[in-house]
């Protein structure tokens, strides 16, 4: 169990989770010591606030965290790194206790690799029933996290391979890897010619588990594991944070590891094409035509829009078995910071009813994104005059649409599908979530995943 939490139930301190707009009528159903000590302290009940109440002795035995939403989980997130280290309970909020001990596990996390923490975590007390679902949440998060914070030289395509290795063994999966030239020897030219220049080789992961009998769901996710930009070289502001560029196959994983530790009925598929983009003498340029594995060929316009390049040939892959549910995610586009800001995923699909479901899981476990729309008068930006497409738009505008439309030359129709363009990184840190490599839309795919196959 991890230590933001705990199974004894001795000695817990309870907490009192109170809405701002219900402090008068909270207040005056509360004993007379309390209501002194909060006159004491001039405590008005203002959201966000914490009151540590002292028993007659001058310990603590009581806090009083006031939120203005109780049915947020973030109300709580900030508490497991700001409250004295000790064992405590949720008092008074039985309904909420699963989605706030899953705030208090995310709060607690500390990117501990390098740097020592500055403190521990106090503990949140777990009853049997609940630990399952809320380790899960909250492992597979910090698994998520662990990986985009891990800077290249810990997480080139090797190392993140044997993340995935880690993962498969550990749910007894099947994982084959198809590594350097053998990626020409099996069709996926793309991901090879992106990766080709650095000297830890392009690789393509294939995770599968589960019941070949049960509905097939597939997802993939951008692993680019550095992207300097390639030979069109990114300024040096801009290459800051590009070890997190491997955050889509960071995501695809995590969501892997909910499905196979739920062990919800579905035959699941993982596929990640992982690279770095690099310059070399080999490097791909500017200019040069790649034949995909579904047969188009693309004309690089750009070669820092190398993400799609290397998903075209994965998603070509994904369809071939027609899943009845396909996911791509990737930190695709920084046109979509700009539309949505850091902080909101932007997503789109080919199916409408499936997008609204997934919108409105997300507006119930407080995991948003917004739909953009697959606008097909923006295709013809990626026109080119010497290849079936260009990964580049003529067009300096909808730079998330269309890298969305790239994408869909390579999907069906017919094919349900969902794609996830993300920052995957707290540029600040809130409650629950702490400053760099976050799980964005992860909790509403798995909430959506569990209710649609697991009822």
């Amino acid at each position: 169990m991890l230590t933001c939490f705990t199974s004894q139930q001795d000695n817990l301190i309870p907490i009192d989770v109170v809405a701002q707009s219900n402090f008068s009528d909270w207040l005056s159903a509360q004993p007379l010591p309390i209501r002194e000590w909060l006159s004491t302290t001039q405590c008005q009940g203002e959201a966000g606030s914490v009151r540590l109440v002292p028993d007659a002795n001058g310990r603590l035995s009581r806090v009083i965290c006031f939120v203005s939403d109780v049915n947020s989980l973030w109300s709580v997130g900030h508490l497991s790194l700001t409250l004295p280290e000790g064992m405590y309970q949720f008092a008074n909020s039985a309904s909420l206790y699963t989605a706030y001990a899953i705030a208090w596990g995310l709060g607690a996390y500390q990117f501990s690799r390098y740097k020592k923490p500055l403190r521990g975590p106090a503990q949140l007390y777990l009853q049997a029933g609940e630990t399952d679902e809320v380790m899960n949440i909250v492992e597979s998060i910090y698994l998520v996290r662990d990986c985009i914070n891990t800077p290249t030289d810990d997480m080139g395509p090797s190392e993140f391979a044997a993340v995935a290795v880690k993962l498969a063994n550990q749910y007894d999966a099947k994982l084959t890897q198809i590594i350097g030239e053998e990626l020409l020897q099996h069709n996926y030219a793309s991901i090879y010619t992106v990766g080709r220049a650095s000297d830890d080789a392009p690789r393509l992961l294939d995770l599968r588990w589960g019941n070949a009998q049960h509905p097939k769901v597939t997802l993939v996710g951008k692993g680019v594991c550095f992207d300097s930009g390639g030979l069109d070289i990114k300024p040096s502001s801009y290459m800051l944070l590009m070890k997190k560029d491997m955050a889509g196959g960071a995501h695809v994983l995590g969501l892997a590891r909910m499905i196979m530790e739920a062990k919800l009925p579905v035959c699941l598929r993982v596929l990640v094409p992982v690279v770095e983009n690099v310059i070399s003498g080999n490097a791909y340029r500017p200019g040069d035509i790649i034949k995909s594995r579904k047969g188009l060929t693309i004309e690089i316009g750009n070669t820092d829009a190398e993400g799609r390049v290397i998903l075209c040939d994965a998603l070509t892959e994904a369809v071939s078995e027609r899943p009845e549910l396909l996911i791509d995610i990737s930190t695709l586009t920084g046109a979509a910071r700009v539309a949505l800001g850091t902080e909101l995923p932007a997503l789109f699909s080919n199916n409408d009813a499936l997008a609204a479901d997934l919108i409105k899981q997300g507006e119930e476990v407080y995991d948003p994104m917004w739909r953009l729309p697959l606008f097909a008068m923006y295709r013809e930006y990626l026109s080119s005059n010497i290849a079936d497409i260009n990964n580049n738009s003529s067009e300096p505008y909808a730079g998330a649409i269309t890298a969305a439309l790239f994408l869909k030359e390579f999907v069906p129709d017919d094919i349900p599908w969902l794609h996830f363009d993300l920052m995957a990184w707290n540029l600040r840190a809130r409650p629950g979530r702490p400053q760099g490599g976050e799980a964005m839309s992860l909790r509403a795919l798995y909430a959506y995943l569990k209710e649609r196959y697991q009822g």
